[in-house]
């Protein structure tokens, strides 16, 4: 069923939809593309976005379960509320048993599009909606909505590989997509906000000799004197953030760093001598992040850069251009990237938030060149074709619950590697912290999530205290991706089992219990192959060999086996 204010014209196997309706309405939240039958079975899984990067849904469409901590109609974000139907944002995956079903928004240029599925007089439905902001039509630069698209197939990552090629049409990829992804080291899961540059020189200094492979240098949250003045270094930077990156790079190291470009506290000079620059309340309050939504980790208030301000984008600009041409920054770790879309009062009139942050991004990567531009806290679609890199899970911590969230999260978005970004696991950490840690087999079951995630590869532990099982690991997960860059391929939504060939003659294997009975899996080949456990080394057959089983011990585990001629 099609709404009537709509004309929808067929491009191939997407849709477009129009806006030809008369009257001038604000556009809801709810704004309704279209229905469709929901032909499938009640038992049939279920996978869903979510509008930022913490949040994904499974499950049954009856009993959905959020894979997060974050969804986006919890108490805390707030996008939609706790008590109305399951979005799922940007697409929605349904296995039926005998063939996937993809329904997908295949851009987003200005609004975010979501699916429900909803029961009525006319049975169960799919309903495709977009958040319309309560933007006006005569607002509008534009009357064109975004486009969708259904498809089905018996084969889940080729489901993913026609899809990806149809969003690339509307957003075509960075660069550096299909560069070799960074591997090196981050100061946040050592020192947090704590860390200083002598942290900094002391994991340098060690990045050699068997550590020698570490390229890059990520200097993390901690280094400013407040949120927002991103310039301005902490009194624990003394001589300066561009004076370490020169240290960094006379090691022969790359520098990374990170900064939160649409927020700023309220003790920063950018919002105490630029109050014009900040989204208001339609009242003309200033908001702040927590009036609307979850508001921070640290350093609040937020308050939210208008980038729709032409002064605002000059401003970001400025920022990541001093920092790429003097500092000799490489990559950007661009973090709180979600909240540059809240919704609000902005200079521009008729701008939605995914407009206005899509105007951000843009007015950075101006000033980032050809560096790197890492996505981490994001808004999912809004960011296609604006980053080179994108974090697909939640913050890594030293424990089973945590390393099973985030494997489940990057598994689920392994599909978009290389084909929309390059996917960014989240730090490897193997070396238990004072404050934090877990048993021995709980980072076994990490390193294997991260073999088999393939992309950006960074170690987060303090790196002068590296225990042998952590170096030996490191080593492993460097040597994969000497070989292959891409990501495991997972064939259902079970997460079970995903392969990948590493050459013409070698292939890896990656299976996974969560919390699960222990079980024997069976792994065949077309022909006789020698097979062997990755880390380990240790050979599984006697000789080559068609067919071997696999013991998969019951918890949290998982395994990781090579087939080679």
């Amino acid at each position: 069923m099609a709404n009537p204010d709509l004309l929808d014209e067929a491009r191939e196997n997407q849709v477009t939809f129009h806006y030809i309706g008369l009257h001038n309405d604000p556009i809801p939240d709810n704004y309704q593309l279209f229905t469709s039958e929901f032909d499938f079975g009640h038992s049939a899984t279920l996978l869903g976005d979510g509008f930022q990067m913490l949040a994904q849904t499974t499950g049954t469409y009856d009993k959905p379960v959020d894979i997060g901590r974050c969804p986006d109609n919890s108490s805390s974000y707030r996008i939609y509320g706790e008590q109305q139907g399951k979005r799922y944002y940007n697409y929605l995956v349904v296995d039926d048993s005998a063939e996937y079903t993809l329904f997908g928004f295949t851009c987003c240029h200005r609004y975010a599009g979501y699916f429900e599925i909803v029961s009525g007089e006319r049975g169960v439905l799919v309903s495709a909606s977009i958040d319309g902001e309560g933007t006006s039509p005569q607002d509008w630069d534009s009357r064109e909505l975004e486009s969708v698209v259904v498809l089905t197939g018996g084969s889940l990552p080729q489901l993913y590989q026609e899809y990806a090629g149809l969003i690339a049409q509307h957003h075509p990829v960075r660069a550096g997509v299909v560069q070799p992804a960074p591997i090196g080291w981050c100061s946040w899961y050592v020192y947090y906000a704590d860390v200083t540059k002598d942290n900094i020189r002391q994991n340098l200094n060690v990045m050699t000799g068997d550590l020698s492979d570490l390229e890059w240098v990520l200097l993390d949250d901690g280094y400013q004197a407040f949120m927002g003045d991103w310039l301005t270094p902490s009194d624990k930077f003394s001589g300066g953030v561009k004076e370490l990156i020169a240290d960094i790079k006379r090691k022969g190291k790359k520098s990374a760093i990170w900064l939160a470009p649409f927020i700023a506290q309220p003790e920063s000079e950018v919002f105490k001598q630029n109050p014009s620059w900040f989204v208001r309340h339609h009242n003309g309050d200033l908001l702040k992040a927590e009036d609307v939504t979850y508001g921070g980790w640290r350093c609040t208030p937020w308050y939210v850069l208008d980038t729709s301000n032409p002064e605002v984008q000059a401003h970001l600009t400025h920022i990541v251009k001093t920092m790429r041409e003097e500092w000799g920054v490489e990559l950007f770790k661009l973090d709180a990237n979600y909240w540059g879309t809240l919704k609000g009062k902005r200079y521009q009139r008729g701008v939605t938030g995914v407009q206005a942050y899509r105007m951000g991004m843009e007015a950075i990567a101006k000033g980032a060149q050809d560096a790197l531009l890492l996505g981490c806290n994001a808004p999912m679609w809004p960011s296609l074709g604006l980053v080179d890199a994108m974090r697909v899970s939640d913050d890594v911590e030293r424990s089973a619950q945590r390393f099973e969230q985030i494997a489940k999260e990057t598994f689920h978005r392994s599909w978009q590697h290389r084909k929309l970004w390059q996917i960014d696991p989240d730090c490897g950490t193997f070396v238990s912290l004072a404050n934090q840690s877990t048993d021995p087999c709980n980072y076994d079951f990490h390193r294997n999530v991260l073999l088999a995630s393939g992309g950006l590869l960074l170690s987060g532990d303090p790196l002068p205290d590296l225990t042998p099982f952590a170096k030996t690991t490191l080593s492993k997960l460097i040597l994969r991706h000497r070989y292959s860059q891409d990501a495991a391929q997972f064939t259902s939504l079970s997460l079970h089992h995903a392969s990948l060939a590493l050459t013409e003659g070698k292939k890896l294997h990656c299976l996974f219990n969560y919390n699960e009975n222990a079980r024997e899996v069976t792994l065949t080949s077309d022909h006789p192959l020698y097979w062997y456990d990755y880390w380990s080394g240790e050979k599984l057959t006697e000789g080559p060999v068609q067919k071997v089983r696999v013991l998969l011990a019951a918890g949290l585990t998982g395994r990781a086996i090579i087939a080679s001629m």
